[in-house]
């Protein structure tokens, strides 16, 4: 009757776990503290990315603020109480985990607890969620900073990738190129600018087009396959993702 009018799904099966279970509050702190790490991981990035070193985005002025000293600067606060709030999430399963492994059987005043740390999580998530996305909202990229970034080197494996549809083993491929990185390395130049002298000195099967394949818009075309980077592959990613939380 009580099950009914309280509109559960079933009853417990045991009277004892039914006053001393807190599994379903360790598994939304679980779950709130997972996605304070993955929000962490994705505010770390933004904030180097918006450094001066690298400036390949910049922060909207709603989720950001001023330096008291710095008139130039601009702090990320959003990103970084997200970043912060990672640690508070993770302390908070932490504490309940602690607190249940050393308890006996049915229930124990250690148990009221629980909800200190669970309306903490809940109650900070629900304040990090709409400011991250406010933020993620207001970014703008900066596309030429980012592609002024990008150095040859990068794509030295589709340089590895062409000696093999050329006929190469990759272990031969792999050689190659790495003999050519080195040789750009200890000339202080990029791979990009060797000689085709270097190339077919390196391996027989390099040809006059083969410093194309250190292009990075060739270098993500060769990847559109699932789940990989070319542009394609990536736009289905996002619709995909888009209609995973519809």
């Amino acid at each position: 009757l009580l099950q009914g009018t309280l509109g559960f799904d079933a009853i417990s099966l045991n009277s004892i776990d039914a006053v001393s279970d807190r599994d379903f509050v360790a598994e939304m702190l679980f779950a709130t503290a997972l996605l304070a790490a993955h929000l962490s991981r994705f505010a770390e990035d933004l904030i180097i990315y918006g450094t001066g070193e690298f400036g390949f985005v910049q922060f909207g002025e709603r989720f950001s603020s001023g330096s008291s000293m710095m008139p130039q600067k601009r702090n990320p606060d959003a990103l970084e109480i997200a970043r912060g709030s990672a640690a508070r999430l993770l302390g908070d399963l932490t504490a309940l985990l602690a607190t249940i492994k050393g308890l006996p059987s049915s229930y124990n005043k250690d148990l009221q607890d629980d909800k200190r740390v669970l309306f903490d999580a809940v109650d900070t998530m629900l304040l990090v969620l709409p400011a991250f996305s406010g933020s993620l909202a207001e970014l703008s990229f900066h596309a030429n900073r980012m592609r002024a970034a990008l150095s040859s080197g990068l794509m030295a494996t589709d340089l590895a990738d062409y000696l093999v549809r050329k006929g190469a083993t990759f272990r031969e491929a792999h050689s190659a190129v790495g003999h050519l990185v080195r040789e750009a390395e200890s000339q202080g130049r990029e791979l990009d600018a060797l000689p085709f002298a270097s190339l077919a000195a390196a391996h027989p099967l390099f040809g006059e087009d083969a410093l194309l394949a250190l292009s990075p818009e060739r270098s993500v075309q060769h990847r559109e396959v699932e789940g990989g980077t070319g542009p394609a592959a990536v736009r289905a990613q996002i619709k995909a993702a888009r209609e995973s939380v519809r």
